[in-house]
């Protein structure tokens, strides 16, 4: 029985991801230029990822393409790859070169850059640095400035916004987020796609070109429900957790689509001192009702130290919640694992769910309270869809997917699997 509801699993899982790769074939439209993917050292395994769903998109549009014994070339729909062979070499004082070994003219270029990987090592005057921020957005720009003057148009992928934490003023305080956008907007970028932007108004930094923030509530409901068929989706048993009031947008979207309540914590701080650059958190305070006997998503934009989002899974346990999942855009980890572990030894966090979106070190993908969302395939939808100037509203908001996902499941998941047990 088991085997046959694996089965059955599958299939609709398949036919799922079928009808989503028709849903991204333009078999009723050209591309605006013929399409190139700039993967910078940071992002490659990703844009792999993402090269691979786009050939299989266009492949998928063959058969009618040629039925109408239209010119695949012209459409540029007849490679098997296309990412661009391009590379930043460096000096050995350190400083770089980007490096374009194949024709660009007339191409629709996607720059695509992690900012976050920090496993990218350097020499300097024979010392070994490791590759920061601010020499991915070097780099990006070494890569745009090699391109914009001959490509038909370029765009930026950049999943982590780079210097978005550092959006607003407070004081005097450089406002370095929108800095770097300008500068991109002064090269000659067309297009600037992130994710879970830690504050998307930054983009009134550049008025006059297109700055799209794309979230991953869609990818983490559907490994939520992957991993976890136990899960009910009622006000009963299921509760949204924003962790502060930066959250409160994500958990609410959320919170509606599953139809269940939300609870907000909010940090009460120590405004007379600063240790670490920032204000110390004296308590964490909750808002709304009772957890106990509930599974909880905690959900936010990152876990950086992970210490917030330690002591809020710590606090809902202490309120007697049967499960607690932390749901983050980009699992940083800045002060290792060490403490994830502890706490889930400890009970206090059942797992953590985070995106493929920045770099992840194989020790992290090796722990057993570790889950991914995989957003490669969303990615290639995306630049696919931009390629051909096709609208991508519907990929803006997922509400219709995932109200689609939640039926799904709840036709067919928990309960099949409670009448198993």
């Amino acid at each position: 029985m088991a085997h046959c509801r694996n089965t059955n699993f599958f299939t609709i899982h398949i036919k799922e991801h079928a009808l989503m790769a028709n849903n991204f074939v333009f078999n009723d439209s050209l591309p605006v230029a013929p399409l190139k993917i700039a993967a910078l050292e940071s992002c490659k395994e990703l844009a792999g990822m993402v090269n691979d769903h786009i050939v299989r998109f266009r492949r998928n549009d063959m058969e009618e393409l040629m039925r109408r014994k239209e010119d695949l070339h012209y459409r540029g729909y007849d490679v098997d790859s296309y990412l661009l062979n391009c590379r930043c070499p460096r000096f050995g004082t350190g400083e770089a070169k980007a490096v374009i070994n194949e024709s660009v003219r007339g191409t629709d270029i996607y720059v695509m850059v992690d900012v976050m990987n920090y496993s990218i090592p350097y020499t300097v005057s024979g010392y070994t640095n490791h590759m920061s921020p601010d020499d991915h957005f070097q780099d990006l720009k070494r890569i745009v400035g090699a391109c914009v003057s001959t490509a038909h148009r370029v765009n930026v992928v950049m999943p982590f916004l780079y210097e978005s934490r550092q959006h607003k003023r407070s004081k005097r305080e450089s406002l370095d987020c929108a800095m770097a956008l300008e500068e991109l907007a002064n090269m000659g970028v067309d297009n600037i796609i992130t994710f879970d932007a830690h504050d998307p108004r930054v983009q009134n930094a550049i008025p006059l070109i297109g700055f799209d923030n794309f979230m991953p509530t869609y990818q983490f409901v559907k490994s939520l429900f992957a991993h976890d068929p136990h899960i009910e989706i009622d006000q009963e048993h299921l509760m949204i957790i924003s962790p502060d009031e930066g959250a409160m947008n994500r958990a609410v979207y959320l919170a509606n689509n599953l139809g269940v309540d939300m609870g907000m914590f909010y940090k009460r701080r120590d405004y007379s001192q600063v240790i670490g650059g920032r204000n110390p958190i004296v308590a964490h305070e909750f808002l709304g009702s009772s957890v106990e006997d509930k599974t909880v998503l905690i959900i936010d934009d990152m876990i950086s130290s992970g210490e917030s989002m330690l002591d809020t899974a710590k606090e809902l346990k202490e309120r007697k919640a049967k499960k607690v999942i932390v749901c983050c855009t980009f699992g940083l980890f800045t002060n290792g694992l060490d403490k994830f572990d502890e706490f889930h030894a400890k009970g206090y966090l059942d797992y953590v769910i985070t995106t493929n979106l920045n770099y992840r070190p194989a020790e992290l993908l090796n722990r057993e309270w570790y889950l991914e969302a995989d957003m490669s395939k969303y990615i290639a939808a995306i630049i696919n869809s931009l390629n051909h100037d096709r609208s991508i509203s519907a990929t803006l908001s997922p509400t219709e997917k995932i109200q689609r996902l939640v039926a799904k499941y709840q036709a067919g998941g928990y309960e099949y699997f409670q009448k198993l047990v």
